[in-house]
């Protein structure tokens, strides 16, 4: 059994690996959140064992020793770290300590957030710039004067200073989402390598040793704290962050917009939620929220400890990358025959949630992240996007299993599996394979096609394991009776299921479309198709070019729904169809609503208030309006409501595509502008 000792060596070992890793060489091997509990666990175990306590401990540490490519620079005032709280309670723990060291529960909180860059301080003497450095250890950063001069978000004179003096400006240099974003397209088109994440792409791009390098790449600077160390007599009068925030601004830098100043624990507390909620509306990355006392008094009195503030302290937001361990790799076979690659993975927590399987994505993706069963790997969640591997983490001495190969067969029928031209995706070739037909029912009966209530993926399984269906034709000649004796359906789960697909019958024809899956129909697709051509017959009796010629259908759909419909199975299918009573016809829209929105794409992401996802849609179609899935040059605005994703939000702001909030909504449908 390991010794407290023991432990505490291996984990100061281990974190002065990662430190250098993340401090030095700019590559992390670990997601921020598993060094975090390396650290963690070190001070539990220094707090349960004094006596284990060194003054070499990575817990009395700031940040790591500066590397020798780099000419040293001491700070005017050390660049202390900052201690970490990991949920409310913790925070709220924390506020309690401060208000009763203070002695009175009046103190004024500053809350902004805490963007995952890289920590910079810059001199100015007598208003000119002068030297730039990074954090270090905390006394003494590494000279990258000639690479932050590069930055236009860096001035080269302090605006609106009259008066002489010394005094360092403080805050984080990054690289915005859609910044990245362009970078890495940049490097696809070209093809070299992609970057991993911002963090580690603006850091090593600050410590370029050609201050050209730098100047390529789309770095920032964010301004968050204002040290005067002499002179400057005009800054006298500053007796508050909020203060000094301002005279920043004023001076030409950039300022976090969404700080907020409250008074109180409790303001504060519901203040720095509001990040965890918004992370993803930000145009940078951030990994946590930094809560201050305001007064400069306040922080006077309170003092720092040799590493960190005792009047700031970090929250850390829910981590949304983890390691843990793969399992295995699986195939999944989707409606279409697309075989997908995804990980089996060891139960771990990410952005919240408990996570035990994630996407790979596709061969080529596999085979580029170089990710096997037995790996050690990284696994990312961010916000409502589907769980992903991201890396495998190098495990020095671990023999690793044999690179994974894509298997030939189609796991559920042994079908061949073949990949289709230049695409990256491999396909199962039998079109009678149940997985295939299994998904294309339960596609069939989602929310979005033919809203049948009650045919999950479980029943779906259910029914064709009985025999009681076969394809979505059968659908409509289940009875009560028939359905009664399965496991866990009596009659009136029988009887509500019956109804569901009765009332189905009355969908309109572009739902039927949507529903039976035709290779890139979506609902917009569906819905113009339908529209032009607005009963079956003819839409059968259409051709490519007269499909093509639809509003935002196209050669490549056109070809797809030509050929669906020629297939003598899917015909027979259709026959069957329209045999059970399905309308298989679009309704002629008699609107009550004032056209406003006639001729504009309008994208929603997120959840608004009054509307269902649906509704929303709903709204806008009605109006003449287009509501696709994604953002486009061709995108009239995006409406963003709560928790919105991240990529239609990043995709707007590089568009240049106006942003309309929850709020304005209602004002777009009734106008038809942006207000």
């Amino acid at each position: 059994m390991t010794t407290p000792a023991e432990r505490v060596a291996e984990l100061r070992e281990q974190i002065a690996f990662h430190s250098e890793r993340y401090f030095i060489e700019d590559s992390p091997v670990i997601p921020d959140a598993d060094y975090d509990q390396l650290v963690k666990e070190l001070l539990v175990l220094e707090a349960a064992h004094p006596e284990l306590v060194v003054e070499s401990s990575p817990s009395l540490r700031v940040g790591a020793p500066t590397s020798t490519a780099f000419s040293p620079v001491n700070h005017g005032q050390p660049m202390l770290s900052l201690d970490n709280v990991f949920d409310e309670a913790e925070l709220r723990e924390w506020s309690e300590r401060l208000v009763k060291s203070l002695g009175r529960d009046d103190v004024k909180f500053s809350i902004e957030p805490k963007i995952d860059g890289l920590a910079l301080s810059i001199l100015y003497v007598d208003g000119e710039y002068s030297v730039a450095a990074t954090r270090g250890d905390g006394r003494v950063g590494e000279d990258v004067t000639a690479n932050v001069a590069t930055m236009a978000s860096v001035p080269q004179r302090l605006a609106g200073v009259t008066t002489t003096g010394r005094l360092e400006v403080r805050g984080e240099v990054y690289i915005d989402k859609a910044a990245f974003d362009q970078l890495n397209a940049s490097l696809a088109k070209a093809g070299e390598r992609l970057f991993a994440n911002p963090r580690n792409t603006a850091a090593g791009s600050l410590r370029q040793k050609d201050p050209v390098a730098t100047a390529r790449r789309p770095l920032s600077f964010l301004a968050y704290q204002l040290v005067v160390l002499e002179g400057h007599d005009e800054l006298a009068s500053i007796t508050g962050h909020d203060q000094a925030l301002e005279a920043l601004d004023r001076f030409g830098f950039s300022v976090a917009p969404t700080v907020q100043h409250v008074q109180g624990a409790a303001a504060m507390v519901e203040a720095s939620g509001w990040f965890e909620a918004h992370r993803h509306d930000l145009p940078y990355e951030i990994d946590g929220v930094v809560i201050k006392a305001t007064r400069l008094a306040d922080r006077d009195l309170l003092g720092s400890t040799s590493r960190a503030p005792r009047w700031a302290i970090a929250r850390k937001l829910p981590p949304e990358e983890r390691t843990t361990t793969l399992l295995a790799i699986e195939v999944s076979i989707g409606r279409t025959g697309r075989a997908t690659p995804y990980a089996v993975l060891e139960p771990v927590v990410v952005a919240g949630s408990t996570v035990s399987m994630a996407t790979l994505h596709n061969q080529d993706q596999v085979r580029a992240k170089d990710v096997r069963p037995g790996d050690l790997v990284i696994v990312r969640k961010a916000g409502d996007v589907i769980p992903e591997v991201v890396a495998h983490v190098p495990s020095p001495g671990v023999i690793r299993a044999p690179e994974w190969q894509f298997p030939q067969v189609c796991p559920e029928c042994h079908g061949a599996l073949e990949r289709t031209g230049e695409e990256s995706d491999t396909y199962c070739t039998n079109p009678a394979c149940p997985a295939q037909t299994r998904e294309q029912i339960v596609h069939f009966a989602s929310r979005s096609a033919m809203d049948i209530e009650g045919l999950g993926e479980q029943r779906v399984v259910q029914l064709l394991t009985s025999g009681l269906i076969r394809d979505v034709a059968d659908l409509y000649a289940l009875s009560i009776d028939s359905m009664q004796e399965l496991e866990g359906l009596g009659q009136l789960s029988a009887t509500a299921l019956v109804e569901a697909i009765a009332l189905s019958r009355a969908q309109p024809l572009s739902r039927v479309l949507i529903g039976l899956g035709i290779r890139h129909v979506g609902p917009v697709a569906a819905r113009s198709i339908a529209a032009t051509f607005s009963t079956m017959p003819e839409l059968l009796d259409a051709s490519s070019d007269d499909l093509a010629a639809v509003d935002g259908v196209g050669a490549v759909i056109a070809a797809s729904v030509v050929t669906f419909m020629e297939d003598p199975e899917n015909r027979t299918l259709l026959e069957r169809l329209a045999s059970s009573g399905l309308a298989l016809r679009e309704p002629e829209v008699t609107s009550t609503v004032a056209q406003t929105l006639v001729g504009k794409a309008i994208v929603v992401t997120g959840s608004l208030e009054g509307f269902s996802r649906d509704g929303a849609e709903a709204a806008i179609i009605s109006r003449g309006g287009t509501s696709p899935g994604s953002v486009s040059k061709k995108t009239f605005c995006v409406v963003v409501g709560e928790a919105p994703g991240a990529s239609k939000v990043t995709k707007a702001a590089e568009l240049g595509i106006p942003v309309v909030s929850a709020e304005g909504f209602a004002s777009l449908l009734e106008t038809g502008e942006i207000s």
